[in-house]
């Protein structure tokens, strides 16, 4: 009689087509599969359920949230086989979590329906998994995930929810991950020797260089976070710094940060949303890994709102994550893991749109510094720091989400050197009347 492992296995087939790429190991300790390389856990009967209602990386993530489902291996090798499932042959290979996060869902809608039909159908003679009298009532959600959103979509009340989801979690689990830059952007990788702290201090300078700092300016940072570029501007480049982020707990972090550095005359952190900032003029502006979260309907607000800030002459340096463009724009629908577990709300957007938005607001377009690679060793850079004390980072917030971060670093770390998504500095210039930009006419960085 076939073990438990090896009907998940020809259930995985009838359902994707194909064999599995990834060894099945269950819940009584059976196996099935590739004997090479990791092994998918399916740890008790409500993985598979999860599966069965949620087909496709829904069900994937509810599963490895709640700690039904793991990888007992390489995960990075695990989520590379994992990203070749289709469950339409005749679709592009998918790229939700399981593959790299890039906006795209595993399937149209119907497919998936179809998909959980078919499931479900081939589920139901399984008695030793499921109840021969249909499917029971599937578990509840993990506690991490975001379903109910109130307010219009990227209006200043549900931004703030959405803030407060991904970065009010605490200040010391956000230590433990990004270390003690505590800088939640891409690093620039500028030697072979680099750590992880080198390679945040030189994004930060490659900005303020990029901006032409000097003393006697004034900068803001938009999305400033725990105060990083803040502090490093006003104590390298002897600017006057105005950083601003929506997260109360980022702001407190970064104002105490501000006073340990003795630098509270020069720099002044504001719980405020972009929208409602009125204080200009300043010379430069920076926003570093912010824009993700402004959404398609308020890009070009966002783009107008940094415009009107900037005196003429001023520079811009926006520092966002792309996605590759998808035939038909309309089309495009935020990754559901993302959108559930890690940034609510959140929206990519090809490199070409926010070229394009940012000049129809007026700026001019002068750089576009691609930074891919720099972000995937990010990354793993953060995934190591995560591993390396993964019980401490437990009890500094919940298991559940530990998991998540897991998932969602190590994925998008694939997503990155796969080229299914891209992070790039443009640097923008508010170009006077004259003409007279102000720019090198050659390049120097």
């Amino acid at each position: 009689m076939p073990h438990t492992a090896d009907r998940l296995a020809a259930l995985a087939q009838q359902v994707l087509g194909r064999p599995s790429p990834i060894r099945i190991r269950a819940w009584d300790g059976s196996e099935a599969g590739p004997p090479d390389g990791p092994a998918l856990v399916v740890r008790n009967r409500r993985a598979l359920r999860r599966l069965v209602w949620s087909p496709g990386e829904l069900g994937f993530a509810r599963g490895w949230v709640s700690g039904d489902l793991d990888v007992d291996g390489d995960l990075y090798d695990a989520l590379t086989r994992l990203s070749g499932l289709a469950l339409n042959r005749d679709e592009p290979v998918p790229v939700g979590p399981v593959a790299g996060v890039s906006g795209a869902r595993f399937g149209p809608a119907a497919r998936l329906r179809a998909a959980g039909r078919t499931a479900r159908d081939a589920a139901r003679p399984l008695g030793t998994m499921l109840t021969l009298t249909g499917l029971p009532v599937p578990p509840p959600a993990p506690a991490e995930e975001v379903r109910r959103r109130r307010g219009v979509l990227h209006s200043v009340r549900r931004d703030q929810e959405a803030i407060r989801h991904h970065y009010d979690v605490g200040n010391d689990f956000y230590g433990l991950v990004l270390g003690p830059s505590m800088v939640y952007s891409c690093a620039y990788w500028d030697r072979p020797d680099a750590t992880l702290e080198d390679a945040q201090r030189a994004k930060l300078d490659l900005i303020c260089r990029k901006l032409a700092l000097g003393p006697g300016m004034r900068l803001l940072d938009v999305g400033c976070g725990w105060g990083s570029m803040a502090l490093h501007a006003a104590e390298h480049y002897g600017v006057q710094v105005v950083g601003i982020t929506i997260s109360h707990e980022q702001a407190d972090l970064a104002r105490k940060r501000v006073s340990e550095a003795g630098l509270t005359g020069r720099v002044e952190i504001r719980i405020q949303d972009y929208r409602e900032h009125a204080d200009g003029p300043y010379d430069a502006i920076s926003s570093i890994g912010m824009a993700e979260h402004v959404g398609r309907v308020q890009f070009r607000a966002y783009a107008d709102t940094l415009y009107e800030l900037l005196r003429p002459g001023g520079r811009l340096l926006n520092h966002q994550i792309s996605r590759r463009p998808v035939p038909n724009e309309e089309t495009y629908q935020v990754d559901e893991f993302i959108d559930r577990y890690v940034f609510p709300d959140g929206e990519l957007a090809p490199i070409g749109t926010t070229v394009s938005v940012l000049e129809e607001a007026g700026l001019e377009v002068r750089d576009v510094h691609a930074l891919r690679e720099h972000y995937a060793t990010t990354l793993r850079a953060w995934v190591t720091n995560l591993e390396s004390d993964r019980e401490r980072a437990a009890t500094l917030t919940t298991p559940g989400r530990v998991r998540v971060w897991r998932l969602y670093m190590a994925a998008s770390a694939l997503a990155f050197e796969q080229n299914r998504i891209g992070v790039n500095q443009i640097l923008a210039v508010k170009t006077p009347p004259t003409g007279h930009s102000g720019m090198p006419p050659t390049r120097t960085l």
